[in-house]
């Protein structure tokens, strides 16, 4: 029995363990054996509700919530500083389409979210006719907003001679959906029943303060999720991510 019982413990350490290192991937990563978009979108739809709780042990932090510590909006006439923010909703974003060429380098993800933004603002200047002056809490819903974001990847090595994914640029597309709401609270300091009538003026027409406002948030917001995903990529090698041989770099 004890040979058994050896042989059993080696064959378990002989598949978690390549080349003395341990198996990175959480299990909720589940690699495709091709670059079908059916597979590559059902495996990122599955991992995302995990993915983007975080994963401490390896260094990369969470995307539902993410926290906006400070973030300047500078407007033609209105200057809105959004700070103590939270992000939430990407846990629930899905998945339209992926194309994977991994000989190009090329990775395009479109997706869609019902976003919510909280936290604190203040603002200064004028909106449209509005002479603004206003501090408070501060809450944005984006309902179905759609984005594809085109990725270029390359090839990487780390230190032990194990291959990579990496970023070398990006760009992305999006527009916002069905509807954007605005709720800022106090946009008048003296005068609540102003504040009320701007904020209705504003939630009637919100594509036309979304186009000016919201764009700095989403830039934000994409630029943490892909600084997120390259840390992902330093951590975990490409044999665990896609079962399909790396082209040749």
């Amino acid at each position: 029995m004890r040979p058994f019982i050896s042989s059993v413990i080696l064959s378990v350490l002989i598949f978690y363990v390549r080349n003395g290192e341990t198996k990175l991937a959480p299990d909720f990563i589940r690699p495709c054996n091709n670059t079908s978009s059916e597979c590559l979108v059902k495996a990122t739809q599955d991992a995302i509700p995990e993915f983007v709780k975080g994963l401490p042990d390896l260094g990369v932090p969470p995307l539902d919530p993410f926290t906006i510590d400070k973030l300047s909006i500078p407007l033609n006439g209105l200057k809105v500083t959004f700070y103590k923010g939270k992000v939430s909703g990407f846990r629930k974003c899905i998945v339209d389409n992926i194309i994977s060429e991994l000989e190009n380098r090329l990775f395009v993800l479109q997706f869609h979210c019902n976003l919510t933004i909280k936290g604190r603002y203040d603002a200064v200047g004028k909106i449209l006719l509005f002479p603004i002056n206003g501090e408070g809490d501060a809450k944005i819903k984006l309902t179905n907003l759609r984005m594809k974001v085109d990725i270029n990847t390359k090839y990487v090595k780390d230190k032990n001679g194990v291959d990579h994914f990496g970023v070398k640029s990006y760009k992305y597309t999006f527009d916002y959906g069905d509807k954007v709401t605005f709720d800022l609270q106090n946009l008048f300091k003296e005068s609540k029943q102003l504040s009320d009538t701007v904020l209705a003026f504003l939630n009637d027409n919100w594509k036309t303060v979304a186009e000016e406002f919201g764009k700095p948030i989403v830039d934000y917001a994409v630029d943490l999720a892909i600084r997120t995903i390259e840390k992902f990529f330093v951590a975990v090698p490409y044999s665990e991510l896609v079962y399909v041989p790396i082209p040749k770099y």
